[in-house]
């Protein structure tokens, strides 16, 4: 079997889905792979009856089953679905997901940037097909929201605020009517959305106002707010899942250590929330403390003592790494950073060794 370093999520969850496709009794729109049921069960996770027996069908997002509930029904009734959130908080996770789930098909994506141009959206040309024969299907190259009327598939719209406002609001009209027009082609060039047709957009909160949506498009979309993980249990779970994944994906052959995974859990959320766990208040850092973050974090910790030859992850290390993911925005966070070490270190100086042996690390803060 052919390797890939991130396979999509209809390929590395391909057992599941046929699992689930195989006992799916529940009422689906029309050309959707699974019923909203199995797509929940796909998402949150369960179990399955199979001939063989029960197949169990691992959770792939945590976070508030009621809003996936919400984003299933809000695609099933044909309207635009707009995740939200700060970055790092898994929104695009989540649009992957429901979109292998529902259609079979999660990469039919538009990355937005301020580069981001209408023909990237809908259509474009083959040039030396276009000279060479004029304005034909066969020289008429679809984007991502043709791509998705044709076939009644999902268009995911990735980072949408950054895309410039003009360059947005070209999905209006096609929301409205479900139609999209090419004139070139003449009377061939009106194209239908077939059922299961739907757009999944996403846009971070710190990127408000960069590109801010129009009003007119912005009744489009039923908004679903993601949330941080406020759970430190939580957190460190995810963290712990996803190392795993990463690690066996790398051919890292090192056991997690869920105490630096805990430890790391709980320094994420406190700078975070801006409190610690006794109640005292720290200052927050202007960068990002997701939980994407701290996955990568301790990635890179256990990838250091795996290629450098170290039996465990090393919590200096961590801290090493700590830096670089909390200052890349912001050279004033390395102050908040000393100085949540400072409060911390009364805190937790007798949780256990590792704590002592993370917070005596905070000579590499200076």
């Amino acid at each position: 079997m052919e390797r890939y370093i991130k396979p999509p999520v209809e390929v590395r969850y391909a057992d599941e889905l046929a699992a689930l496709a195989a006992s799916d009794t529940g009422k689906r729109p029309e050309n959707w792979k699974l019923s909203p049921l199995a797509v929940r069960t796909f998402i949150l996770g369960g179990s399955v009856k199979t001939p063989s027996g029960r197949i169990k069908i691992s959770r792939k997002f945590y976070g508030n089953d009621a809003l996936v509930e919400r984003s299933i029904i809000t695609l099933a009734g044909s309207r635009g679905l707009m995740l939200v959130g700060e970055p790092g908080t898994a929104k695009t996770m989540l649009s992957e997901l429901l979109s292998a789930a529902c259609c079979g098909v999660s990469t039919n994506t538009v990355q937005g940037t301020a580069g981001t141009t209408e023909d990237m959206i809908k259509y474009s040309w083959n040039y030396a097909l276009l000279l060479s024969k004029g304005p034909s299907r066969e020289a008429l190259v679809p984007s991502p929201l043709l791509i998705g009327m044709e076939r009644g598939i999902f268009a995911r719209f990735e980072e949408i605020t950054r895309t410039p406002a003009e360059i947005q609001d070209s999905l209006i009209s096609v929301m409205s009517d479900q139609i999209l027009n090419i004139p070139e082609l003449g009377d061939e060039g009106l194209v239908l959305a077939r059922p299961g047709f739907n757009i999944i957009g996403t846009a971070n909160t710190r990127d408000k106002g960069v590109n801010e949506m129009s009003g007119a498009l912005k009744r489009r979309f039923n908004f679903e707010t993601v949330e941080p993980v406020r759970d430190v249990k939580l957190e460190k779970e995810i963290i712990v899942r996803e190392a795993e994944d990463m690690a066996k994906a790398g051919h890292i052959d090192m056991p997690v250590d869920t105490d630096v995974a805990e430890l790391l859990a709980v320094t994420y959320h406190e700078l975070r929330e801006g409190r610690t766990a006794d109640g005292t208040v720290v200052e927050k850092p202007a960068a990002v403390m997701s939980t994407a973050e701290a996955v990568s974090v301790y990635f890179q910790t256990v990838s250091h003592a795996w290629y450098y030859g170290a039996s465990r992850p090393d919590p200096a290390v961590l801290t090493e790494n700590l830096i670089g993911a909390v200052c890349k925005e912001n050279k004033d966070d390395l102050e908040k950073l000393r100085a949540y070490f400072r409060t911390a270190s009364k805190e937790k100086s007798k949780a256990g060794a590792v704590w002592k042996e993370y917070l005596g690390s905070s000579k590499l803060l200076k």
